[in-house]
């Protein structure tokens, strides 16, 4: 009876442990911008349609940063792409000082786009280098598990600094969290100057020398690579644009308040998320990741329509189904589509990580849809986006990429 490998390389548990430490802090950071939108609509007196473009900047960011990412990242190698990307993090959020002295939309937008290409090139370093640490059997299981450090730091996000933000007198100044969070990522960032992080080499990519170009040319050529592609996109516009609005949702309709909605998002939708990646990570040591990825596609397609036709409890319900049953997406698709890539499996990455582009569009549709009809309604995006990844799931299931 042959072994099953194992999850993490023997020699790869330290670059592991340090690697998803940083999928908490880009975990953080994205988190805290599902709470900015409802903050700046207060603050600024700007409106939700206005306020989607917290969302929108930070992923344009991605898709502008995340080649040229991937470009620096197969010159000189994961650890200083690591330290590259927690530059510009760490810089972005002080930025956000001038932004609360100045009281500038404009400024924090900027500050935004700063961090957004630092977190572009975090995730296009160390997702392809979690998923390499170990055998390519249990690369989706293995990212998963990465990834749900990345849940822990979307819990605590919106209840730290939404809790700051929606104190009771509400003069929270949004600043002091972003300083924080800035000295400590610039720490991190010298930290990593000092550790070493062994590069990767997959069976695939030994005695290959592919150029940028060339790796360009040839993942361009691959099915498998851009339906992959157009699937995470599809997924990010669900996923983002439903965090996004959260809030918005359930406060609209007299359900709970700002403060309890924070609490709520964070320890119940985006707790219960972080819970579906562990379990989603062990499911998937036993069950082919394929045929998981296809039944969580199809819960996600209910739960998304249930919200959109508005029948109360069901709905509420069914807003909660989305989020345990899409904690798998992300790194599950991820880990198919750079499969088989050897050489080009960072520009893979860098094109992959230009999805959460997604985000932004399907977060200004909702908030287009919602400011003609209801919030309710605009769930009709993430719904039809869930469509695409459930065709996409079958495909891969079945070996039709």
């Amino acid at each position: 009876m042959q072994n099953k490998p194992s999850l993490i390389g023997r020699n790869y548990l330290l670059p592991f442990i340090l690697i998803t430490s940083l999928f908490f802090m880009w975990g953080f950071a994205r988190a805290i911008l599902d709470v900015l939108n409802k903050h700046f609509q207060e603050s600024l007196d700007i409106s939700i349609v206005h306020s989607t473009m917290i969302q929108a900047t930070t992923y344009v960011a991605y898709a502008l940063m995340a080649l040229p990412a991937g470009i620096f990242i197969t010159c000189y190698g994961y650890r200083r792409g690591v330290v590259l990307g927690l530059l510009l993090f760490g810089l972005g959020a002080l930025a956000f000082i001038p932004g609360d002295m100045l009281g500038s939309f404009g400024v924090f937008l900027t500050a935004l786009f700063i961090i957004g290409c630092g977190l572009a090139v975090l995730e296009t370093a160390a997702n392809p280098y979690a998923a390499e640490l170990g055998s390519p059997q249990t690369a989706a299981s293995r990212l998963n598990l990465a990834q749900s450090f990345n849940g822990f730091g979307c819990i605590l996000g919106p209840v730290l600094v939404g809790g700051f933000l929606f104190s009771g007198e509400g003069e929270g100044s949004v600043a002091l969290p972003y300083s924080i969070m800035g000295v400590v990522v610039l720490a991190v960032a010298l930290m990593f100057t000092r550790v070493k992080l062994p590069e990767i080499k997959s069976e695939e990519s030994e005695g290959e020398n592919t150029g940028v170009t060339s790796s360009i040319r040839q993942l361009w050529r691959s099915r498998h690579f851009k339906t992959g592609l157009f699937a995470l996109f599809c997924y990010e516009i669900a996923e983002i644009s439903i965090n996004s609005l959260f809030i918005n949702y359930v406060t609209d309709d007299g359900w709970m308040d700002k403060m309890t909605a924070t609490w709520v998002l964070s320890f119940g939708a985006l707790g219960l998320f972080m819970i579906a990646r562990v379990v989603g990570s062990s499911v998937m040591k036993y069950v082919r990741a394929e045929k998981v990825l296809t039944v969580c596609a199809v819960m996600t397609v209910l739960g998304a329509g249930l919200v959109a036709l508005n029948i109360g409890v069901i709905s509420k319900i069914g807003l909660f189904a989305c989020y345990a049953f899409e904690a798998i997406m992300f790194p599950t698709i991820f880990a198919i589509t750079i499969r088989g890539n050897g050489a080009s499996t960072k520009i893979a990455s860098s094109f992959l990580m230009m999805t959460p582009l997604g985000g932004a569009v399907g977060t200004s549709l909702m908030g287009w849809i919602a400011g003609l009809t209801s919030m309710s309604t605009a769930f009709v995006v993430p719904a039809v986006a869930y469509a695409a990844v459930l065709v996409y799931a079958y495909m891969a299931l079945n070996k039709k990429l």
